[in-house]
């Protein structure tokens, strides 16, 4: 079963500069988010919604017991083994992520998101590193796939709130004179603005302190995750310069980002890979 990310995306350009051995391992990850994803689609009936979360609950479980049934889940047990499974055991973050979605849940603090993030980061981005790395580089990560998370949220903050899903803290958003109805319209207000812009701006920063803190000796096995990270960091800041107003749909930075990827993947060989913190 095939579950290719699209190649225009980050994850699709992070899977295309993926050391060989870990592309599979990528794509069946990707594949694993898409399908718990799925759960979340405009106009699916709740009670299926439901039904699909609650099994993907099991075949997580069943994953890391090595007892695995989807064609995507057999296959990373497959790569994976028996001697590195235990990286596996984070799977079900996705999982948890998107139980937390379809109860329509906000984010009450910055505690609370990050939470959110941690569990996304160690259903995707420490299994990979663990598979890269041995199970050692699950926490060498941790932070950098907490940073990442954050800042695709950030990223789609007015999409999600369109959809009823507020991904910033409420207290935060309060504290700006924000609330969840005003962040579904844009262009938002010039508080508004200051806030979000300023939530890119410590994102990017805490992406970059993340990512300059893994050890140079392992940027050419992490180079997927590196090329996602830059990608994400250059993608914040266009949505930060053209803040009030969302970027366009027609990005038209973004066939640049395949020169960007590239370049990343040199810089991560070569173990000079750096982001610029603010």
């Amino acid at each position: 079963m095939s579950a290719r990310p699209e190649l225009g995306s980050a994850r699709g350009l992070a899977w295309l500069y993926s050391p060989g051995a870990q592309r599979p391992v990528f794509e069946a990850l990707v594949g694993v988010e898409a399908e718990v994803g799925a759960s979340l689609a405009p106009g699916l009936e709740h009670s299926v919604a439901h039904a699909r979360v609650a099994w993907w609950r099991e075949e997580c479980e069943r994953c890391a017991a090595g007892e695995s049934q989807h064609p995507l889940t057999r296959r990373l047990q497959q790569l994976f083994g028996e001697e590195r499974r235990a990286g596996l055991q984070g799977l079900r973050g996705f999982v948890d992520a998107a139980t937390w979605d379809l109860a329509g849940a906000t984010f009450e603090t910055r505690r609370e998101l990050s939470a959110y993030c941690e569990r996304w980061s160690a259903a995707l981005v420490e299994p990979l590193a663990c598979f890269a790395l041995g199970q050692a580089g699950r926490a060498d990560v941790r932070a950098f796939g907490r940073a990442l998370r954050e800042m695709e949220l950030l990223s789609s903050l007015g999409g999600d709130a369109r959809l009823g899903r507020v991904r910033i803290p409420l207290d935060e958003l309060e504290a700006a004179g924000g609330n969840a109805e005003r962040l579904a319209r844009a262009p938002w207000t010039p508080a508004l603005t200051r806030f979000v812009r300023g939530g890119h701006e410590r994102a990017r920063t805490g992406l970059a302190l993340a990512s300059n803190a893994l050890p140079e000796a392992d940027q050419p096995r992490l180079r997927a995750l590196l090329v996602w990270a830059n990608l994400a960091h250059q993608r914040s800041l266009r949505i930060g310069a053209a803040l009030p107003l969302a970027m366009a749909t027609g990005d038209h930075h973004a066939p640049l980002d395949g020169w960007r990827a590239w370049r990343a993947a040199r810089r991560a060989d070569a173990g000079w890979f750096r982001l610029p913190a603010n």
